[in-house]
């Protein structure tokens, strides 16, 4: 070789242990990694030959339906089981009567009618008792017989049941944080198994309750599995799709099994005309969850993080059977490289990495808590919006059958826009609407007697309803896809942390509305429209590979503007899938070839 290529080659060595400086590797880890660049294949490569979009990811989707369904027949159990139906204190001389005669001889009495014992009562004359009722009469909406009207819990007693409701929340936010670190522990599959469990041991528990201690107790149990049992598994669901399916077939198949969720729960209740039983098919339907063992396959995402790389091409193995695809052995040897590649790269063992190591490195912790914030705000709104039943002027069987019709809608709309103009135009839309419907309601409802037309009051509550929707199912997996694979689950469980906090303020919002008509919907307005400014701030997930590293997680986005949507975005898959690390090294490698053999 000539003195020229010589010198060439120790120019080249000095280039290449510059780099081996920066990357934080050593050398025969870099020349290591020079030699295998040749045939490498990252998850979505694999994930691609193995099937991204098969049997497998819809049987995924049609698990995660009816995970959707059970979550939101939960979720709304605490409402309906606390029903207070109208009712007024018990005398021998109204046994005869019909409710329409005894409320008009309570009328008299106004708001204190329901609690209000009477001595005497002849004819249209009534005196009354100084004694406190301790019996009543229910008019039971659709013969539904609640545990407020079981128990007596009216009147003085009424605080039991918010207790209760109370602790169904605790549960929660215990449960949100337990198995969200559960989750990147012990993998997402048994996690949603044993959070669907406590939620089925909880409400089975609570049909038992007798006295206030037990309901409390039992409904902390049951709030365990209130939030975590759906988003794990979401994120299951969303590591293992191709990004196609994340938009309308995410979004079509919550709408319709959340709508189906929200019409089961009220009129089941009304089949089952008591609250214990109620509570027992709200149970069982969770209970079947834990036959997912044997179906659905760990997230091998989460067991690379784990460094378990083998147990990653066992799960990907059985997904290309099921999918009755081929694999060639040599492309889960070029996945096995390329993950003790990126293993050799990171800078930390993912294992390690903890909830605040999002918080270390500046890009990533600006998103991190861009996501906690907005979720935030979100979540208060939906709580409010689609929780708010009893104050429309209408059965609140119907509100909620009304409310469910148009989720399915809100779905579909969403995942097309999603596909059309991306994860972050969506968002922001979906928020500025509906922060401008519920601004107009506001303003609507300072205008004297406008709280009690019922027409105008759903004209304004159904589109909100639809745009919240779109809202909090937009944002919540926006938040899980930008959240780094190896804190994914216990990232997610922060920001639902976060959000359950936020929602407490969601009665009190509801309660203001009792002294100020149009506040809730002018503070929801602003609310809303605060997030979807936040919204602006993240960088678009659409058609993108999701992070994995931590290091992933802090070179997704960067150079973005707000209004950086997908739809105006000149789609470059070659640059914008691979790592920045691997990218450079991509580039490494091909000049140290050519040089080579031009040498040669």
């Amino acid at each position: 070789m000539c003195e020229s290529g010589h010198l060439a080659l120790f120019t080249r060595a000095s280039e290449l242990e510059s780099e081996r400086f920066r990357l934080g590797t050593d050398w025969r880890g870099l020349v290591l990694i020079e030699s295998q660049r040749e045939h490498v294949m990252d998850f979505d490569q694999i994930l691609e030959k193995c099937g991204s979009a098969g049997r497998y990811q819809y049987l995924m989707i049609l698990l995660l339906g009816y995970i959707a369904f059970t979550t939101t027949v939960h979720y709304y159990s605490q409402n309906i089981i606390g029903f207070v139906p109208q009712h007024w204190c018990y005398h021998e001389a109204l046994e005869d009567r019909s409710f329409e005669e005894i409320a008009a001889i309570y009328a008299p009495f106004g708001k204190e009618a329901s609690c209000t014992r009477l001595d005497k009562i002849e004819g249209d004359r009534v005196t009354v008792s100084n004694e406190t009722c301790q019996r009543w009469i229910y008019n039971y909406d659709f013969g539904f017989r609640s545990m407020n009207a079981e128990l007596n819990w009216v009147c003085n007693d009424a605080y039991k049941a918010r207790i209760g409701q109370s602790l169904f929340f605790l549960g929660s936010l215990m449960g949100t944080f337990t198995f969200g670190v559960l989750g990147d522990r012990i993998g997402r599959v048994r996690a949603v198994i044993l959070a669907n469990q406590c939620g089925f041991v909880g409400d089975f528990l609570t049909t038992y309750a007798s006295n206030l201690v037990q309901f409390a107790i039992f409904r902390c149990i049951s709030g365990l599995a209130a939030t975590a049992n759906y988003y794990l598994m979401f994120i299951l669901v969303l590591e293992y799709l191709a990004p196609k399916l994340r938009n309308m077939a995410i979004s079509g198949t919550l709408g319709i099994c959340f709508c189906l969720g929200a019409l089961v729960a009220p009129w089941l209740s009304v089949l089952a005309g008591n609250w214990r039983i109620y509570l027992t098919c709200s149970a069982l339907l969770q209970l079947v969850v834990a036959l997912f063992y044997f179906v659905v396959q760990e997230s091998a995402q989460w067991l690379i993080t784990r460094t378990n790389v083998e147990g990653a091409i066992a799960r990907l193995k059985h997904i290309a059977h099921f999918n009755g695809m081929e694999v060639k052995a040599a492309d889960f040897e070029a996945f096995r490289r390329n993950c003790i590649v990126k293993r050799k790269l990171s800078n930390q063992p993912e294992q390690t990495a903890g909830i605040f190591d999002l918080l270390r490195t500046p890009n990533l912790r600006k998103i991190s808590l861009l996501v906690v914030f907005t979720f935030m705000l979100t979540s208060l709104s939906f709580n409010t919006i689609s929780r708010n039943v009893e104050g429309l002027g209408l059965s609140p069987f119907v509100v909620f059958s009304l409310f469910a019709v148009v989720v399915p809608p809100s779905g579909f709309i969403q995942g097309l826009l999603q596909s059309r103009v991306g994860r972050k135009a969506t968002a922001f839309l979906a928020m500025l609407c509906t922060g401008l419907l519920s601004c107009a309601l506001g303003v609507a409802l300072s205008t004297e007697g406008a709280h009690k037309n019922v027409t105008l009051l759903l004209a304004f509550a159904l589109p909100m309803r639809l745009g919240i929707s779109m809202c909090y199912t937009v944002t919540s997996q926006f938040a899980s896809e930008l959240l780094p694979t190896c804190v994914r689950s216990r990232g997610i469980a922060a920001v639902h942390l976060a959000a359950a906090g936020a929602s407490f303020v969601s009665p009190y919002l509801i309660h203001l509305g009792t002294k100020l008509a149009a506040a809730p919907s002018l503070i929801l307005a602003l609310l809303l429209l605060t997030a979807s400014g936040c919204t602006l701030m993240l960088p678009e997930t659409n058609n993108r590979q999701l992070p994995i590293t931590l290091a992933d997680g802090e070179a997704f986005g960067k150079g973005e503007s707000m209004l950086s949507f997908d739809c105006w975005r000149r789609h470059d898959d070659d640059v914008s899938k691979e790592a920045t690390e691997e990218v450079k090294l991509h580039q490494l490698n091909g000049q140290t070839k050519s040089e080579t053999e031009a040498e040669v």
